[in-house]
C-alpha cells in the first residue's frame, strides 16, 4: 500500500477528543464498583480513570495515560486468571478509557467493556442492554458517530 492510499488516523480537534475522553470516563466509571468489589485492593482501573480525567484537565501527559491504560489492563488479566469475568471486563472498560487520551477510537470500546460487566454481573443482555441505551442518551449525538461506529 502507498502512503498516499494509507488512511491516516488523527486525533479529533482537542474539544472533541476531550468530551469523548470524558464519555468513556464515566462508561467505565459506572462498571468500576464491579471490578472493585470482585477484586478489592487493586486499585489499578480507578487509577486509570483518575489519569484520564487528569489529563482532560491538563494535568497529565498523554504517555502518563498510556502507563495507567497498560496497568489496567494487567488488573483485567489478574482477574482473568481469578476467574472473574465481570471483574476482567470492568477492568478493560478502565484500560480502553483511558486509552482515549492516546487515540479517540478507544471510545467504543470502554463502552463496550463497560456494558459488558454490567450484563455479566447482573442479568445478562438486559442489563447490558440498559447500560448501552445509558451510554447513547449520555454521548452528544454529534459525538455518537465516534462512540458508536456501528450505531446503536
Amino acid at each position: 500500500m502507498s502512503e498516499e492510499t494509507k488512511t491516516k488516523w488523527a486525533n479529533p480537534e482537542p474539544s472533541i477528543h476531550h468530551a469523548i475522553a470524558l464519555w468513556a470516563a464515566n462508561c467505565a466509571e459506572r462498571a468500576l464498583p464491579i471490578f472493585e468489589e470482585q477484586r478489592p485492593g487493586d486499585d489499578r482501573p480507578r487509577a486509570a480513570i483518575a489519569a484520564l480525567r487528569a489529563w482532560e484537565r491538563g494535568e497529565l501527559p498523554m504517555t502518563a495515560c498510556r502507563t495507567a491504560a497498560f496497568a489496567a489492563h494487567a488488573a483485567a488479566r489478574d482477574a482473568t486468571e481469578a476467574g472473574v469475568a465481570a471483574a476482567v471486563a470492568a477492568a478493560r472498560a478502565a484500560g480502553q478509557a483511558c486509552a482515549v487520551a492516546h487515540m479517540f477510537d478507544h471510545s467504543p470500546h470502554a463502552a463496550t467493556y463497560a456494558a459488558k460487566a454490567v450484563g455479566l454481573y447482573g442479568d445478562g443482555k438486559v442489563d447490558r442492554e440498559t447500560e448501552r441505551a445509558w451510554q447513547w442518551e449520555n454521548l452528544a449525538p454529534e459525538l455518537r458517530p465516534i462512540g458508536f461506529p456501528k450505531g446503536l
